[in-house]
């Protein structure tokens, strides 16, 4: 696994989507820490990532409601439990499942396996509401994906929930998940 601080130089071929990720926190001035690694499809793929940016990588599900009419981002702490009935009820959205892989590249531009707070600066449209399990934003960093399963990124929480989403016109909405 490799470390960068900032922007990774060198190394393998970056794809366009991850590229704009750089190029963006770079144009807002975040300060974040990049690990190349094997895909990582999971959150036991993600175990050795914690470990080495030193910061536990969150756990983002990309939902809808049965209707696909509303689609959510879900980031949440990567060892929590997801209930479905816990996060329906907190939001009015009965019947919660996970969103098609169509969907999650049509709105956020990223693939299964690699969801992300950070593709919402591909949702021009706004039709993905960002809902954040209260226990993420007590961690002073967390870990994500650029947008591609091969990278991970550590980014100070203040900087992703602040001006990351200030820049990309996007709120967040708190919930409280117990994962029991």
């Amino acid at each position: 696994m490799e470390l960068y601080k900032g922007r990774p130089e060198g190394g393998r071929e970056r794809q366009e989507r991850e590229l704009r990720v750089y190029d963006l926190l770079d144009k807002l001035k975040i300060q974040y820490v990049t690990a190349d690694h094997e895909e990582a499809h999971t959150m036991g793929d993600c175990l050795e990532i914690d470990r080495a940016l030193g910061t536990q990588m969150c756990k983002n599900l990309f939902l809808c409601n049965r209707q696909k009419t509303k689609f959510y981002l879900l980031a949440m702490p990567g060892n929590k439990v997801f209930k479905t009935k816990e996060l329906s009820s907190q939001i009015g959205s009965a019947r919660l499942s996970f969103g098609s892989g169509e969907d999650m590249e049509k709105y956020l531009d990223i693939h299964p396996g690699a969801v992300s707070i950070l593709g919402l600066m591909n949702d021009r449209e706004k039709q993905v509401q960002l809902l954040v399990d209260e226990d993420v934003l007590k961690e002073e960093e967390i870990g994500c994906h650029p947008c591609v399963c091969t990278s991970s990124l550590k980014l100070k929480t203040g900087d992703v929930f602040g001006t990351f989403l200030e820049a990309v016109h996007h709120a967040y909405r708190t919930v409280h998940l117990t994962g029991e």
